[in-house]
């Protein structure tokens, strides 16, 4: 081969046809000659064969397979709270009971809300101390941040703990790690608190995603995919972890939004394991993860916005966020699944993210979707009630139990091909298109 090329030198004055015109070289000599063609065709061999180095070793990093879902857990705080006697509750630690009008008007939204049972970091003896946070607007930054700060991460630990447990592999194979939480932002961020929890390799590659909202339990599935289909071997943590530390406020006549916020949010982390190339007989996959799509919903401007000040995190919510989601779902839908050729939205197992209610009830109605389609969304609303990023993975994980303990045949309720839907400020969408596993 290097014979070849050599050959294939013509003889000519080193100087022709230069890339460079101001870089001056020696003297032309004709016994130099073929000394510096020898050279320079060596150099040029030496670069071709780098290229094909690097080729070759750009094509070794990627896995053969697509990211699996390898395991999934979940934590909250111990504190549940039963929806039914939540009115008198908040309306009494917050000092608000002379507004009985508006503790009506809550009551009846929690009636609608679907919610039974939330868990909260906050319980009510804590609420006493913190006369600021309990207040309707008033300065509470530092006291919100010194909580979300150490129990953002603590909570998530809890959760991964559990999901490197049913792993089943050690945590020194974890490669990366993706964080995603609404509060508690800080330097170092609630990653590099998670790796010091789980001692975890300090050089584990990290991402850390703050307050981006409810859509990001999608967001971080299309990280992670990314993350282990373009680097052979690794095994990514994903933890959504989330408290209303930044949002709990006293009621306010004028802010009905923050009443819809109290009457939904509750506390909870989530952790999945996500590699490509399961280990066979070592690793369990539950799902697959085929792709994934965001978008900004048309006409959605301040449809859903969270902005931080000085009196936390300020909720502002239109009135009509499920007819925009409901309005365009659809357009997601075909932009994710017209490449499978599936047209039909209840052959599909849904992930919905319970945003509330109405977001369910509108979904189910535009879509001519069965009723069963969403019961794992609602059962998650039920129990848990709106924990933003974090939610969408405890569907998940109630759709794997579920699918085994009906028997069957596929982790998606015995379907093949699912979607994720998480739905947030933007007004944001995120869509994830899963693949079931047989049971």
């Amino acid at each position: 081969m290097m014979m070849a090329i050599l050959a294939s030198v013509r003889c000519q004055h080193p100087n022709e046809n230069l890339k460079y015109p101001n870089y001056k070289l020696p003297p032309y000599n004709h016994h130099s000659t073929h000394k510096f063609q020898s050279q320079s065709a060596q150099h040029h061999f030496q670069h071709h064969l780098r290229m094909v180095n690097i080729q070759e070793f750009h094509k070794a990093q990627r896995a053969e397979g697509p990211a699996t879902i390898l395991a999934i857990a979940t934590a909250t705080p111990p504190n549940c709270v039963l929806q039914s006697t939540y009115p008198d509750s908040y309306f009494s630690v917050t000092k608000s009971e002379h507004m009985t009008e508006l503790k009506e008007k809550f009551r009846r939204m929690c009636d609608k809300s679907m919610v039974k049972t939330r868990y909260m970091y906050f319980t009510d003896e804590m609420l006493q101390e913190k006369p600021n946070i309990c207040a309707h607007m008033a300065p509470s930054l530092d006291e919100r941040q010194d909580i979300s700060i150490v129990e953002i991460p603590k909570l998530g630990a809890e959760a991964a703990t559990h999901a490197i447990k049913e792993w089943g592999q050690p945590k020194s194979k974890i490669t990366h790690v993706v964080f995603c939480s609404i509060n508690g932002v800080d330097m170092p961020g609630a990653d590099y608190q998670l790796i010091k929890l789980l001692r975890l390799n300090p050089s584990v590659k990290r991402v850390m995603l703050y307050h981006q909202g409810c859509f990001a339990g999608g967001t971080v599935l299309r990280l992670a995919k990314d993350l282990a289909e373009n680097n052979k071997g690794a095994r990514v943590l994903v933890v959504c972890s989330e408290i209303v530390a930044g949002t709990y406020r006293g009621p306010g006549e004028a802010h009905l939004d923050g009443l819809v916020a109290m009457a939904l949010f509750g506390d909870g982390a989530a952790a999945v394991i996500v590699g490509a190339d399961p280990i066979p007989n070592v690793e369990k996959p539950l799902y697959e993860i085929v792709s994934g799509f965001q978008t900004i919903l048309p006409q959605s401007e301040a449809a859903i916005e969270g902005h931080l000040r000085e009196v936390g995190i300020i909720i502002q919510l239109l009135k009509d966020v499920p007819g925009l989601i409901a309005k365009h779902i659809e357009k997601s839908l075909v932009e994710a699944f017209q490449p499978l050729g599936i047209e039909d939205w209840n052959s599909l197992f849904w992930i919905a993210h319970p945003g509330g209610p109405a977001i369910l009830n509108q979904l189910e109605d535009k879509l001519s979707l069965k009723p069963e389609k969403l019961r794992a969304s609602r059962q998650v609303l039920s129990k848990y009630g709106n924990m933003s990023s974090a939610c969408v993975l405890f569907i998940l994980d109630e759709m794997r139990r579920s699918s085994a303990i009906d028997g069957a045949k596929t982790t998606g309720e015995g379907l093949e091909w699912g979607v994720l839907f998480g739905f947030g400020p933007g007004l944001t969408v995120d869509t994830v298109v899963l693949h079931s596993v047989s049971i």
